[in-house]
């Protein structure tokens, strides 16, 4: 066993080496990336408090626009005013309506996405460029979930930009000359990026044949390290290579395992289609002019938002948002940052209206939510498994989504997954099959050392740099530099 492990690992060496060299340099990006890339001055999406009283009948502005089928509708914040936003088609941008005339603010979608880049960055500086992103990229990569979104690029000596997704005024991402470096060479050297889509099935087979060889290399190292006893310890190079074998034996074991789930399970998983958009809401369903009761419907309440959800049945529902304690909110970058990962919640809690009578709906959000559930999958609550609100970002809805609260739903066959739902704007905000649960979870724990955020936002990414260091140094450089010089001997050896 001994010189089998010795045998095998000297044959894996280069090229294992070469792959662990390639990951733990790219793999240190990524905290760097996420730590000193460019972060969003403003937390707290705009908010103006909604008063309707006067307002034109929300139907009736709708229905003189010409629009029969809305896929939502909400009063949003822009600007220092409330305007009535609708959405027809989920790519198209987002048309505007002043509440107090009902006339539309022509092509204002992209005018509001300014205005959203302006308050959450804080710049008031020139823009260069608006582009309207209705397909991911490398730029804007799939992970980010959200479109349509519009990059807002300022004219600044860094590049500075950030994607803003109109439909719930939200930040889909943020970028600068330094982060969209990182981002590329983390693509290019990481996930193998480069490789066009049509050969993907290779980039699969080599990326996963570099993981099996570079966790063949971990094992036989832990044979070594246990089959060979020194009573003194190695010369040079090979005595620090071995010393940090004992400590970064498990990481180089861990990284490799779970970087192939995490490859064959993406590979062989058909992409569930996560955000999807209620179906059309019935506006002849919507007679009830909420404007003429606004005073006693609102009277103690600090609404902060309203929305027409489609309910299960067809009918609609007017959806009263009460505005959100943002009091001891998070202020600064750290602080943001911080509450954007772990998912601080922006809104509050809701009060709900029959759209075509105006009386109030007893039940509450999680009624609500069961109903969608209901009506997304088309399946009946009694084969739900369990029900639960969301109110934190974890393995198995993480920040990526950017939407908190949602109401999470385990159903059995045939969904078998869980589905989360969105009440405030009536959107399924994501699918995580069954299949793919334990492949999340073995990534957020073992890649991404998730398991160390009880210690602290940063330690996870603190922890990953450390080990990346190390790895470089003390496994992959140091131990390419034995390999090196072994073949050099032996090829001195052939000549002689």
């Amino acid at each position: 066993m001994r010189q089998l492990s010795i045998r095998f690992h000297r044959v894996l060496a280069l090229i294992g080496g070469m792959a662990l060299l390639i990951w733990a340099s790219s793999g240190l990006l990524h905290p760097i990336m996420t730590t000193w890339g460019p972060q969003q001055a403003v937390f707290y999406p705009p908010s103006e408090p909604v008063d309707l009283t006067g307002s034109v009948s929300i139907p009736e502005t709708i229905r003189a626009a010409g629009i029969n089928d809305a896929r939502a509708i909400r009063v949003i914040a822009s600007d220092g005013e409330n305007l009535l936003q609708v959405t027809e088609d989920p790519i198209a941008p987002r048309r505007y309506f002043e509440l107090d005339t009902g006339s539309e603010r022509e092509n204002y979608d992209e005018a509001h996405a300014i205005y959203l880049a302006r308050y959450y960055t804080g710049e008031t500086g020139a823009i260069r460029s608006v582009e309207h992103v209705t397909e991911f990229s490398p730029a804007y990569p799939q992970v980010n979930r959200l479109l349509p979104v519009y990059k807002v690029t300022f004219d600044r000596a860094d590049n500075k930009s950030i994607y803003i997704y109109t439909e719930t005024n939200a930040v889909a991402g943020m970028g600068n000359s330094f982060k969209n470096t990182m981002q590329t060479a983390f693509q290019w050297l990481h996930t193998w990026s480069w490789f066009p889509k049509e050969a993907d099935w290779a980039r699969v087979i080599l990326i996963g044949l570099l993981l099996i060889t570079l966790f063949a290399l971990g094992v036989t190292g832990v044979f070594m390290l246990v089959l060979i006893r020194r009573k003194v310890k190695a010369p040079g190079v090979r005595g620090w290579h071995r010393i940090a074998g004992y400590a970064l034996a498990l990481p180089i074991l861990t990284y490799s395992a779970s970087g192939f789930y995490h490859l064959i399970t993406v590979a062989s998983t058909s992409p569930a289609l996560a955000l999807r958009l209620s179906d059309p809401i019935d506006l002849a369903a919507t007679d009830f002019d909420i404007s003429d009761q606004w005073a006693e419907i609102s009277s103690g309440l600090n609404v902060s938002s309203v929305s027409i959800i489609r309910d299960s049945n067809g009918s609609s529902l007017y959806r009263l948002g009460i505005a959100a304690d943002r009091s001891g909110g998070p202020t600064s970058a750290a602080e943001i940052r911080n509450a954007r990962f772990d998912g601080v919640e922006r809104t509050g809690p809701a009060v709900y209206l029959d759209a075509m009578t105006g009386e109030a709906v007893q039940h509450g959000d999680r009624e609500i939510a069961t109903r969608m559930a209901e009506s997304f999958t088309g399946i009946s609550r009694e084969q739900f498994l369990q029900t639960a609100l969301v109110t934190r970002f974890g393995p198995e809805y993480d920040f990526r989504n950017k939407r908190l609260p949602v109401w999470q739903f385990d159903i059995a066959s045939p969904v078998n997954g869980t589905i989360f739902v969105d009440t405030a704007t009536g959107v399924l905000a994501d699918v995580s099959p069954d299949e793919t649960k334990l492949e999340r979870l073995s990534f957020s724990l073992l890649h991404k050392l998730n398991f160390l955020r009880g210690f602290g936002r940063h330690m996870p990414n603190l922890a990953a740099s450390i080990i990346m260091v190390l790895l470089l140094g003390f496994m992959a450089i140091l131990g390419l530099q034995m390999d090196l010089k072994r073949r050099s001997r032996r090829a001195k050896k052939c000549q002689e």
